[in-house]
């Protein structure tokens, strides 16, 4: 019977208290001590950071505190930089479910981040301001790190041993050859800027509006084939902890990962951040707005593991890998990685699709009034209302037009308009 079934699920159901309990006493690894660095020099005053420690998955509950930090570089103007910074963080927090458990929030987090970017591009457009923005947002819940990015500012991560890796893609249109394929398909053109006689000097660029960046937020003169859609990348760190290195290009114009990360080893985070822009300044003057943020993650009491010496030298102390990890890896495997330093990646994805990167699943949007919302800008639909996100995409891995996530019909032709379906909306004189 249907209503017996309804039972069943109801005494499935576990109090978000239980599950708070339940990750308490599972939680194999102490919480790490997060220690913050910021420096800045200004040339144009389009630069802005966020710095939120204080942070709780469950209002009132700090030990499911988590700590969020982000660099928003603006062009043409500041506007787009300040909003975003205003409201994006809530914008993510508002496409997650609620009453999950941490390692269903991680899970959820990657599709809310990109839900999250692209209602705050959509509502910095309505306002009819022309202005854009990076945005590279890092999310730090314990040991793992989330990063959501568009456009060309960097995070880039240092662990034991001093291998360096990118947590972010640079969208740049002269070095992403994917990004200008996707962009003249959407219906951009890409090119150089032509001067007197016919020559062509720059770097490449998205006509009209001659955006260097492929992805950003704003940017509604140049056509929304320039996505705010984020490369997402998850990953879980060891026990030995590590360094965060988040910076604007006005940094990485300057120097390269490997030399930020090295100019700034063995100082603490406040003096390391300092550091780096120093380093910048001094190999190329002050000829952009020059931000950093140091985040380092440290293990308890500032103690690495123990670990027994081997019979043989054991290569993996000064080796950094990424291994794939399967969302139901067991607590044995993890505690193996961490003991050799070595950083899981829990999940990569760069699309600039928005089917592929809202899902696949009859029931994600179906508020508890028993209405649906869009996936997007969270509002309620009723069921004759919402459109599928896969309704009549080629990427869909579904048949079922009916099958959620859902988009209003606002969401629906931005999606549209993103992918070249659809003349780019919004008309500036």
């Amino acid at each position: 019977m249907a209503s017996g079934e309804g039972r069943r699920r109801h005494h499935d159901l576990v109090p978000l208290a239980a599950l708070l309990k339940r990750e308490m006493k599972s939680e194999r690894m102490e919480k790490p001590t997060v220690r913050i660095g910021q420096a800045a020099q200004s040339k144009k005053g389009e630069d802005y950071f966020l710095i939120k420690t204080d942070c709780q998955r469950v209002p009132g509950n700090s030990s499911t505190a988590f700590s969020v930090f982000a660099i928003f570089d603006g062009h043409n103007g500041n506007a787009a930089a300040v909003f975003t910074r205003e409201n994006l963080l809530n914008h993510v927090l508002c496409a997650l479910p609620r009453g999950l458990g941490r390692d269903e929030w991680l899970q959820a987090l990657p599709r809310a981040l990109v839900a999250g970017f692209v209602k705050t591009d959509k509502e910095f457009q309505s306002r009819g301001e022309t202005s854009g923005t990076t945005a590279t947002f890092v999310i730090v819940d314990r040991w793992t790190v989330t990063v959501a990015s568009v456009g060309d500012s960097r995070c880039i991560l240092d662990t034991q041993g001093g291998a360096v890796t990118t947590l972010t893609v640079d969208h740049r249109l002269e070095d992403n050859t994917e990004e200008r394929q996707r962009v003249t398909a959407s219906g951009g053109e890409v090119g150089r800027l032509s001067i007197v006689g016919g020559a062509e000097i720059g770097p490449l660029r998205c006509w009209p509006g001659g955006l260097c960046l492929s992805r950003s937020i704003g940017d509604m003169d140049v056509g929304e084939f320039i996505v705010p859609i984020p490369y997402v990348k998850q990953v879980k760190l060891s026990k030995a902890g590590g360094r965060l290195i988040i910076a604007s290009d006005g940094i990485w114009d300057a120097v390269s990962s490997e030399m930020a990360a090295k100019s700034c080893r063995g100082l603490p985070a406040e003096l390391a951040a300092m550091q780096v822009v120093k380093e910048a300044l001094r190999t190329r003057g002050l000829k952009d707005d020059t931000t950093c943020i140091v985040v380092d993650i440290i293990p308890p009491d500032n103690e690495l593991p123990s670990t027994p010496p081997p019979k043989k030298r054991n290569r993996l102390k000064d080796l950094f890998t990424f291994r794939k990890r399967s969302r139901d890896a067991t607590g044995k495997l993890s505690k193996k990685l961490s003991a050799i330093n070595i950083v899981e990646e829990l999940f990569e994805e760069g699309s600039a699709m928005l089917a592929e990167r809202l899902g696949n699943d009859e029931n994600t949007g179906q508020s508890t009034s028993g209405l649906f919302v869009c996936a997007v800008c969270q509002v309620d639909l009723a069921p004759s209302e919402g459109i599928s996100v896969h309704a009549g995409s080629i990427f869909s891995t579904s048949s079922k037009p009916w099958q959620g996530p859902f988009l209003c019909s606002d969401c629906r032709n931005k999606k549209d308009a993103m992918e070249g379906k659809r003349p780019s909306g919004v008309k500036v004189s």
